[in-house]
C-alpha cells in the first residue's frame, strides 16, 4: 500500500541528495511546512491534550485503528531474529530504517511477537499537522513529538521517554531522521537514539526490514513489494562508559549491524551511488 501521489520528484530529490552525500535530509514534497509560531502553538496543543479523558479515549480507538492495519498491511511480513531479543524483557529504544510512513507497522508487528504490548513512536512535530486519517492517528497514538529546541527537549520529551521506558514500553526512534521513499539502502544514522538508550541505560533493539519486490503492479509508478523484518543483535550500553561514550559505540555498532544485514538480504556490497534499484519496486518512466 502506497501513500502519497507522484514519488518522481521525490525520487528525483533523493538522487541529487544521495550524489552530494546529503543523507539525511528531507526529500518529501508535500510535508507540512510550519512557521516557528505554528509549531508551537501545534506542540502546546498536543501537550495540553495529552493527559485528557478526551485523548485516552481517542488513543484508544487510535491504536485499535493501528492494530488492525498492522495485521493487515503485515499479513506477508515475514520476522527473521526473534530470539536475538528473547532475553530483553524491560524498555528499549527500537531503531529500524525509514521508507515509508507505514514502516513503522512493521516495526509494530515484530515487537509485538517479542511481548511489547504499545509500540512508542518518536515524530517531528510537523506530523501533528497533517489532516484526515493520518492526522488523527498522529495526534492521537502512541506519539512522542520531537521538537528540535533545548528547552522543550529538556522539560518535556526526555521526560517523556524516560516515563515510557520505565514502563517497559518499546520506543521506535528513526536515527536516519528523514524518511525516503521505498529506498533499500540503510542510511548512516544520527547519535539522539543513541543518547536516549545510554543515558536511560536500556539496550537498542536494532531493525533492518528489506523489501522485496512482487510481479504485481501496485500503480503505474511501483510493483507491489512485501516485508522481511530482520531483529539483529540488541546493542546494549557498557556500565563502565560515559553517556557519550557509549552513545557513539552503540550508534557505531547499530550502523554496523544494518550495512551487513543490508549487504547479505540484496548479495552486494552497501554503498551510495544512486541506482534504480535502490528504490523497491520502482518503474522509472
Amino acid at each position: 500500500m502506497l501513500i502519497g501521489g507522484n514519488k518522481e520528484k521525490v525520487i528525483a530529490n533523493m538522487r541529487a541528495a544521495a550524489e552530494r552525500g546529503d543523507l539525511n535530509c528531507k526529500v518529501e514534497t508535500d510535508d507540512p511546512v510550519l512557521s516557528p509560531e505554528e509549531r508551537e502553538k501545534i506542540v502546546r496543543h498536543y501537550l495540553d491534550n495529552y493527559k485528557t479523558l478526551g485523548y485516552r479515549f481517542c488513543n484508544v480507538c487510535a491504536r485499535a485503528l493501528t492494530d488492525t492495519a498492522t495485521r493487515w498491511l503485515n499479513r506477508d511480513t515475514r520476522i527473521e531474529g526473534l530470539e536475538n531479543i528473547k532475553e530483553i524483557h524491560g524498555g528499549a529504544i527500537v531503531t529500524s530504517n525509514h521508507f515509508s510512513p507505514l514502516d513503522n507497522t512493521a516495526v509494530r508487528k515484530a515487537m509485538n511477537r517479542a511481548g511489547y504490548r504499545r509500540l512508542f513512536i518518536v515524530s517531528q512535530e510537523t506530523n501533528l499537522a497533517m489532516k484526515g486519517w493520518i492526522g488523527f492517528l498522529m495526534n492521537h497514538e502512541d506519539i512522542i513529538p520531537l521538537v528540535n529546541h533545548s528547552e522543550y527537549l529538556r522539560k518535556y520529551f526526555g521526560p517523556m521517554i524516560r516515563e515510557r521506558l520505565r514502563h517497559g514500553d518499546a520506543i521506535l526512534i528513526y536515527p536516519e531522521q528523514e524518511m525516503w521513499f521505498h529506498y533499500r539502502k540503510p542510511r548512516p544514522p544520527k547519535r539522539g537514539a543513541y543518547y536516549y538508550a545510554a543515558v536511560n541505560r536500556v539496550p537498542v533493539i536494532s531493525c533492518f526490514v528489506e523489501i522485496r519486490d512482487l510481479p504485481g503492479k501496485e500503480n503505474e509508478e511501483f510493483h507491489k513489494t512485501r516485508y522481511v523484518m530482520h531483529i539483529l543483535k540488541p546493542v546494549y550500553p557498557d556500565p563502565d562508559k560515559s553517556v557519550r561514550e557509549n552513545s557513539r559505540e552503540m550508534m557505531r555498532q547499530d550502523y554496523q549491524q544494518k550495512a551487513e544485514a543490508y549487504e547479505h538480504a540484496y548479495g552486494k556490497k552497501l554503498t551510495y551511488d544512486f541506482k534504480t534499484e535502490d528504490i523497491a519496486g520502482w518503474i522509472p518512466g
